[in-house]
């Protein structure tokens, strides 16, 4: 147990899914595992363990934000021994020729988080972790899903004025799309060397032509294409 954490020691895998959402925890639980049994449920943060294809895996939420991913991501890796972490989320694309639908693979996280200027003498870079983000892309293209890798914004807001003239200026440096809590992923990760891989569904465009959003039934065919390949690259052989 720790201190955001009811679980037992040993309750988790050493590979998990993140979600952030619990109630997207609990359905890839009973969805996609084996024998999937509840060990947390602390502040409605839901964590279950299972098997997928016959590999103990575990699947639990962090909520919204970096300071929820540092703190869960923390505990998972220092005080019950997970190593393999991969977080599975929505995005808005940056980049306009992106389809609702994609997914995209972050090999790198900027970020106008300052959580790590405290105790830093520098800007650390913040990446995914190699032999996973070749397993997943791999996996991704013999699926035939349509995925992208590169560098993705961590944002500390979700409302940005000028949203559009905001995500031009990040795609002009090459950033393909946005969401909340890889950076905080990336930083626990680094410190404790756990392996670590940010995955995300696009989910809206902020500067395609094509401006709508994920529908329900997208999000259901969608998001199930994402949470495959989490599993699959979490059991697979590292190609590196």
């Amino acid at each position: 147990m720790s201190m955001h954490i009811g679980a037992p020691e040993g309750a988790f895998a050493d590979k998990i899914v993140l979600p952030g959402d619990p109630l997207r925890a609990k359905y890839i639980a009973e969805t996609y595992l084996d024998d999937a049994q509840l060990v947390n449920e602390v502040r409605g943060i839901l964590g279950y363990t299972g098997y997928y294809k016959g590999e103990k895996v575990s699947v639990m939420a962090t909520g919204m934000g970096i300071p929820a991913m540092l703190i869960y991501a923390t505990e998972l890796i220092r005080d019950y021994g997970v190593t393999k972490l991969v977080r599975t989320g929505t995005a808005g694309a940056f980049d306009p020729s992106f389809e609702i639908g994609d997914i995209v693979l972050s090999q790198g996280c900027s970020t106008n988080s300052a959580i790590n200027d405290h105790i830093l003498p520098g800007h650390l870079a913040l990446l995914a972790d190699f032999g996973l983000l070749c397993t997943a892309h791999k996996i991704a293209k013999d699926m035939g899903l349509n995925v992208h890798v590169g560098n993705t914004m961590c944002n500390d807001m979700m409302y940005i004025d000028n949203k559009p003239d905001y995500a031009r200026k990040w795609l002009e440096y090459g950033v393909i799309a946005s969401e909340m809590e890889a950076a905080g992923l990336y930083t626990v990760a680094g410190r404790y060397r756990a392996k670590a891989l940010t995955m995300m569904t696009i989910g809206s465009s902020l500067l395609g032509e094509n401006k709508r959003k994920l529908s329900q039934e997208e999000k259901e065919k969608n998001l199930n294409d994402m949470i495959e390949l989490s599993l699959e690259t979490l059991i697979a052989p590292e190609l590196f």
